[in-house]
């Protein structure tokens, strides 16, 4: 029989309120294989844990503090915005990597993100194989933007569209109350760089043709400034106010971003800036209209205390079954969430290759939008319904949701150099 080995896991790129549910998934499933995987090692503030040798003991957790870290928002281990640049241009840090899995007999390989991190773990597979140090990797799939590819749809994602979707209704009912003295413009931004998943989100609450959102700004769809300001004029004049929920990544016909700061991130994104108030001020210059506006931001996507029931479940889904087909012998797979029905609402875990992932981004289809570009359809409706499903209240101390204290504890170094990122 193989001798059991330890595992490596990290959170990667922007966190999810459900992130540390997958997280629950892995650890627990792990602990149940201790045949397999003796310990899973946790990547402090993700992969550049590994590259630094910092890594949390999650062994020396309680089973009651796994089993909680459902309930917790944010990345409980750190997340980072790393890429690993390619072999050709920096094959040290892939040295670095097998040299720290030796050394702390590290088999396996979870990496939990969004489609670059899917590369990562893609690469790692193949590295590793070819440095004579094979490591078992797998990605798992993370993002509230919901543009993985090959999977119906992301953990993280039913969450945020939950949370806008309450948002919009929500502050639409208040701008509704005020706008014959008041405000008539209500603006809610909302995360989404290419796809506009998180902007559709906002219209499901629009049930009837008066209610809120009237305008969804969508990245997929070209922003023309004379048709919005029309179409704005037409809200006001027909129903006294307009809310509008509009995608970060709004953009031009030319492709450039309504809010492009000119910066980049990590992993060589625009830095977008804020679409509202360029919105706002462009409704007061031109329409001379009161307007507030928001900006949901990371308010959005740590939002654990109106998480989707479902979403939760998914998430720790997700982690338990990377573990149990890393056991299994699959490699250079994700888990995915296959839809079998939408009434009744069915779906079952199934893996797809990384390759097909690996830095790959699925836009929200044509058919989820209408045709004037500023809602969605029927069929975008029956897609996300199921998604914002449930309600999964973490356990409340004092009136606030209850934090979950980890011990965190570091793994001892073996390496005696350092490596600096």
């Amino acid at each position: 029989m193989k001798k059991a080995m330890n595992a490596f896991y990290a959170q990667s790129g922007g966190v999810t309120a459900v992130i540390n549910a997958t997280a629950c998934g892995v650890i627990e499933t792990s602990r149940k294989n201790k045949q397999v995987i003796s310990n899973v090692y946790a990547g402090r503030n993700g992969i550049i844990g590994a590259l630094t040798e910092d890594m949390i003991d999650t062994n020396r957790e309680t089973k009651n503090t796994i089993h909680n870290l459902q309930y917790m928002p944010g990345g409980v281990f750190g997340s980072a915005r790393y890429k690993l640049k390619s072999i050709k241009e920096n094959k040290a840090e892939y040295k670095r990597l097998i040299e720290v899995f030796k050394a702390h007999n590290i088999g396996y390989f979870f990496y939990n993100g969004g489609n670059d991190s899917m590369d990562t773990a893609n690469k790692i597979s193949i590295m590793s194989k070819d440095m004579g140090f094979p490591i078992v990797s797998l990605g798992i799939p993370k993002t509230v933007d919901n543009d993985l590819p090959m999977t119906d749809n992301c953990p993280g994602f039913g969450s945020v569209a939950k949370y806008i979707a309450i948002s919009t209704q929500e502050a639409a009912l208040d701008v509704a109350s005020m706008s014959k003295t008041s405000t008539k413009v209500f603006i809610l931004e909302v995360m989404g760089r290419h796809a506009g998943w998180i902007a559709s989100a906002a219209g499901l609450v629009k049930k009837e043709k008066a209610d809120a959102p009237h305008i969804i700004l969508f990245p997929e769809i070209a922003f023309d400034k004379k048709r919005f300001l029309s179409k704005v004029k037409e809200s006001i004049k027909k129903y006294d106010y307009c809310v509008i929920v509009a995608s970060e990544g709004t953009r031009y016909k030319n492709g450039s971003f309504l809010s492009d700061t000119g910066n980049k991130d990590a992993f060589g994104h625009a830095q977008l800036g804020g679409v509202a108030p360029i919105l706002a001020q462009m409704i007061s210059k031109n329409l001379n209209l009161k307007y507030h506006y928001a900006i949901a931001d990371y308010l959005q996507r740590s939002a654990r205390h109106i998480a989707s029931k479902l979403d939760v479940k998914q998430a720790y889904a997700v982690g338990q079954a990377a573990v149990e087909m890393a056991i299994k012998g699959n490699n250079a797979v994700m888990p995915v969430i296959k839809r079998i029905s939408n009434k009744p609402y069915r779906w079952k875990i199934d893996k797809t290759d990384l390759s097909r992932v690996a830095n790959k981004e699925k836009m929200l289809p044509k058919k989820y939008i209408s045709k004037d570009g500023y809602a969605i359809t029927k069929s975008c409706r029956d897609y996300l319904e199921p998604l914002i499903r449930g309600e999964s209240y973490p356990p409340y101390e004092k009136g606030l949701p209850k934090k979950i204290k980890l011990k965190n504890i570091s793994v001892r170094k073996l390496l005696n150099k350092k490596f600096m990122v």
